[in-house]
């Protein structure tokens, strides 16, 4: 079934990065919410991204796993290219590296280890797959 942007109301910006942003969004037929990543494509074109931007989709279409997250859809508007991914909440790791305490940033030493194991689940998982990206 074709999708596009009407497809989806969007919240607030999640995550900037060198291509365009990541906001949150609902899926308006069902209520499920999902993060958007939008990359610009004149932003896209000027960096010579757009074989990055589709070699990320093909990956985050085949990928299955609780530690990475997946593509659930994708589509273009006039400006964007956009993935709409699962969500992943409780925020970015970094935020929670140096934002949670200011005074005292990182984490205790069990709390690096599970985070740490999690990340090893995800690179497994796409190892198992035969792929290695960033």
């Amino acid at each position: 079934q074709a999708v596009n942007a009407d497809a989806f109301v969007e919240f607030r910006v999640l995550g900037k990065g060198g291509f365009g942003e990541v906001c949150a969004c609902q899926r308006r037929a069902t209520g499920k919410m999902y993060a958007n990543k939008r990359l610009n494509k004149k932003r896209l074109k000027k960096r010579k991204g757009y074989e990055a931007a589709l070699v990320e989709k093909r990956i985050l279409a085949r990928v299955h796993s609780r530690f990475i997250v997946s593509l659930a859809c994708a589509f273009q508007t006039k400006t964007d290219l956009c993935l709409v991914m699962t969500i992943m909440n409780g925020g970015d790791l970094r935020y929670h590296i140096y934002n949670v305490d200011e005074e005292n940033p990182g984490f205790a030493e069990p709390r690096a280890v599970f985070y740490t194991a999690q990340i090893l689940l995800g690179l497994e998982h796409l190892h198992q797959h035969r792929i290695v990206y960033r």
